[in-house]
């Protein structure tokens, strides 16, 4: 996995994204131009097209964001309305497509975790990034957290830790509808990591709202996890030990929702992975089989394959491409975080998460 280095302003920042990852930005818009095509009928203008239908809310309300893209599409030397529709692409396909993976918050013992495993087209691993952002602030503002996350390349938001201990995973729903003057899915994943603590990260996304379904699963070191379960209609919080199956101080999700949802009647949610059920009371059986918490704990959790191909840890299968492409883990209190790139079984890489 390529690692990505970036300092300075919103759009310094953007453009050594593009400059560093120029190979592995033209392997995901490759990829996701042919995935479009394929799986929505759509070519890519036409997909640049609806991504623009995005400016004008983030112009108006996170310009830094659109800087930062305009930087990543001087650096890589491609336009900058096919970066915007790298970042806005599960909005784009109203669900159509959609990644899967399982994930996970615990605080138990004055600890406090977030993990999950990232499934998706494997076709796409060889464009994934470890990117490190520090971003300057203007005089009388309050300085933003440093970021390290995986992501793919030209996506400036996606899984990761800051310096104020703040984590995120994301699980894709399908649902219908899309807003477009709400934060796209993995914009909102970034502002969760331009936050200074676990209850800021909340609010802002509780705020701004989300443009299309999703699952953002927040956490830090002291109040421990929040999962925001968003549509296109709203954000609903699920709090630690809530849900039915999960221990005290835990959050665990899959890619179905879980709660009810303003403006979704039956029919409008899909089970897009039927298997996405049996992991998340996989998952909920496992972390009651541990009992505390631990970062060991956790990942051998993340390497399950009950139900294999399409268990906790998947593979393809003949009828998909789709496998874990990471697992990480990520211990809040300690600021640390630890990957195992490909199926974490027999890790392709190990490398760490130190904003």
């Amino acid at each position: 996995m390529l690692e990505v280095f970036c300092e300075g302003t919103s759009y310094g920042i953007g453009l050594q994204h593009g400059e560093q990852a120029r190979p592995q930005i033209a392997g995901s818009l490759a990829f996701y131009s042919n995935l479009f095509a394929q799986k929505c009928s759509m070519d890519w203008p036409a997909v640049c097209t609806a991504a623009a239908k995005f400016v004008p809310f983030l112009e108006t309300s996170f310009p830094e964001y659109m800087q930062e893209m305009r930087g990543v599409a001087q650096g890589a030397d491609v336009p900058v309305e096919s970066i915007l529709a790298l970042n806005v692409r599960t909005e784009i396909a109203y669900g159509m497509f959609s990644d899967g993976c399982t994930a996970l918050s615990w605080k138990e013992g004055g600890k406090s975790f977030i993990a999950q495993n990232w499934d998706w087209d494997r076709e796409q691993s060889p464009n994934l990034l470890s990117l490190h952002i520090r971003q300057s602030t203007p005089p009388g503002h309050p300085p933003k957290p440093a970021i390290h996350m995986l992501t793919e390349a030209g996506l400036i938001g996606k899984i990761g830790l800051n310096s104020a201990g703040v984590g995120v995973t994301l699980n894709a729903i399908k649902a219908h509808g899309v807003n477009f003057f709400k934060l796209p899915t993995h914009l909102a994943l970034r502002a969760v990591l331009d936050s200074s603590s676990a209850a800021e990260a909340v609010e802002k996304v509780e705020k701004y709202g989300v443009a299309a379904a999703c699952h953002i699963l927040v956490a830090d070191a002291q109040a421990g996890g929040v999962g925001l379960e968003c549509s296109a209609g709203d954000v609903v919080g699920i709090r630690m030990g809530e849900e039915e199956g999960d221990a005290e101080g835990v959050i665990t999700h899959s890619n179905h929702f879980i709660r009810e949802h303003e403006g979704l009647k039956a029919g409008e949610t899909r089970l897009y992975l039927p298997d996405s059920v049996e992991r998340l009371g996989r998952i909920r059986e496992l972390v009651r089989q541990k009992g505390k918490a631990s970062v060991e704990g956790i990942e051998e959790i993340l390497r399950d394959e009950k139900g294999y191909p399409t268990s906790i840890c998947r593979e393809v299968t003949e009828k998909e491409s789709m496998a874990t492409l990471f697992s990480v883990v990520m211990d809040l209190g300690a600021g640390r975080g630890y990957v195992r790139v490909g199926r974490p079984v027999k890790p392709e890489g190990i490398l760490g998460l130190k904003p």
